[in-house]
Formats: structure tokens, sequence, C-alpha cells
């Protein structure tokens, strides 16, 4: 499995709505390109001085089917608004290690935040 991993720094000034239309363009790509094989994004919270503003992480089979999402048409407006309203982009792309290795056992997640204890 291939780890793509996109890292924004916004323009000083971007506008609310200028990042809800990126959050929205990207939301419709695993609708529209099925080389995605899992994909999620988000806005930084801790706001450190190292922190970028904005996050993608998506997973794809092999580096063919990234190189096809990457070219793809439905891909193209994504990449032209992150021009638009980015002072900086980073990217990595690897191959995942298999986390089915870990031998330390954890307990479960509650991640039901109605449910008390």
């Amino acid at each position: 499995m291939i780890n793509h991993i996109v890292l924004l720094k916004f323009k000083p000034g971007v506008s609310e709505v200028d990042i809800e239309e990126l959050e929205r363009l990207l939301d419709e790509l695993p609708n529209k390109i099925t080389e995605i094989h899992a994909y999620e994004f988000g806005r930084d919270l801790v706001h450190s001085a190292r922190s970028y503003d904005f996050a993608l992480v998506a997973l794809f089979a092999n580096l063919d089917t990234l190189k096809r999402y990457q070219t793809h048409p439905q891909h193209q407006p994504v990449v032209k608004k992150i021009q638009e309203i980015c002072e900086n982009v980073n990217t990595v792309d690897f191959e995942g290690s298999d986390a089915g290795s870990i031998s330390i056992e954890r307990p479960a997640l509650d991640i039901n935040p109605l449910r008390r204890g």
C-alpha cells in the first residue's frame, strides 16, 4: 500500500470560504477517482509554530494507481485550488509498514462521546 501525505500551509489572509471550497473538492474525489483506496483530510488542531494548516492522507494500491490519481482530470481542480491558496505544499509518498507486527496488546478505545463510564 502506498501512503500519500500532503501538508498545506495557507497563504496569509486565505478566507474561510476558500478553505471550505478546498474541503468540498477533496470530499468529492473518492467518489470520482476509483484509484483512491482510503482518504482523510483535515485542518490542524494544535496550531504550533511548526504546524501546517491542513493535511491529507490517502492510500493507493501501488505507484501506478497513485500516478493515475495525480494526473486524473477530476484531481486537477484540487491542484489548482491548492496552488491558489497555499504558500507551501509538502508531500511524501511511502510504502507503509505492516502494523500487524505490533505485539503489545492495547485496550480498545471508546470513541462514543455519549457513553460515560
